[in-house]
């Protein structure tokens, strides 16, 4: 085999609480992670010229040392001596820095695309492992389908697949630094946490309705109010048939959960002719039950 080609999958948060802020500045987190089907697509050459080379679809992107793809190339080809260069195009069609994993699942598609490409052997646990150490949502990415992620996202647990649903995703033109996000975040006696725990019950029920009304983001309190648009597109989804509409990640990108593809499209439309998002795609959930 000279090349696999890859889909990398997006992911948002059904649920996403914080639960403390540890000494080391990190925070622990509680949070519901399901993949959906919307995705960038790798392509991952063997090349006889050594060294690591990406081609990226858009220009504003790093190719170099900054992007993930090109440290979970380099990582393995350094752990095992591979001694070949790579190739590698990427097409991007999640939005960038929008709180849905982009980076992450961009970089776990490497690992796994490294893997096969080179005969490597690891299981997803090894490649799970060697992942964290990019970043901590690479081995979620890794892992796909629905869980419970914990400690500062690393600690992973399968749950029962989602329901499938149609899924809305709209991100605005505005930018958000996650590290200023969770810097910036207030948590005291009077924060109000998501139910994590009822949403996962939700979930073991295959009740999407209630798994909707249990969707909340702490997050949120930090980001509507440095970029109103994001309540915005929420209301405009509700308003449309979208049983509950919220922020993925850090943001700025909105999802909304439907109980149909007709409604679903419909909202799509809306949400394209108010013109509050830059991106706006519609797609599903995924899971990764085999039957």
């Amino acid at each position: 085999m000279e090349k696999i080609s890859l889909k990398a999958l997006a992911k948002i948060n059904l649920g996403l609480d914080v639960v403390k802020r540890r000494a080391d500045g990190y925070h622990e987190v509680r949070m519901i992670m399901q993949t959906i089907h919307l995705h960038d697509r790798l392509e991952i050459t063997k090349a006889k010229e050594p060294g690591i080379r990406i081609a990226v679809n858009l220009d504003f992107l790093p190719t170099g040392e900054d992007n993930l793809v090109y440290k979970a190339v380099r990582m393995l080809m350094e752990s095992y001596s591979i001694r070949e260069g790579v190739d590698v195009k990427l097409e991007k069609r999640i939005p960038v820095a929008a709180g849905m994993a982009g980076g992450s699942t961009d970089a776990a598609a490497a690992l796994y695309g490294m893997n096969e490409l080179f005969h490597l052997g690891l299981k997803r646990s090894g490649l799970m492992e060697l992942g964290v150490k990019i970043g901590a949502d690479v081995p979620y990415c890794l892992m796909r389908g629905t869980a419970l992620a914990e400690g500062i996202g690393e600690k992973l647990r399968s749950l029962p697949p989602m329901p499938k649903c149609p899924v809305l995703v709209a991100k605005p033109a505005a930018s958000v630094s996650t590290k200023s996000v969770y810097e910036n975040l207030k948590l005291d006696e009077q924060t109000v946490h998501p139910d994590i725990y009822a949403q996962i019950a939700a979930i073991r029920e295959g009740n999407l309705k209630a798994v909707a009304e249990h969707m909340g983001n702490l997050l949120e309190t930090v980001t509507i109010p440095r970029c109103p648009v994001i309540d915005e597109i929420k209301r405009c989804m509700m308003e449309h048939g979208a049983l509950n509409a919220m922020m993925s990640g850090s943001g700025p990108a909105v999802f909304g959960l439907f109980e149909d593809e007709k409604t679903a499209k419909a909202a799509y439309g809306q949400v394209m002719k108010s013109h509050l998002a830059k991106q706006v795609c519609l797609t599903s959930i995924y899971n990764n039950r085999r039957k």
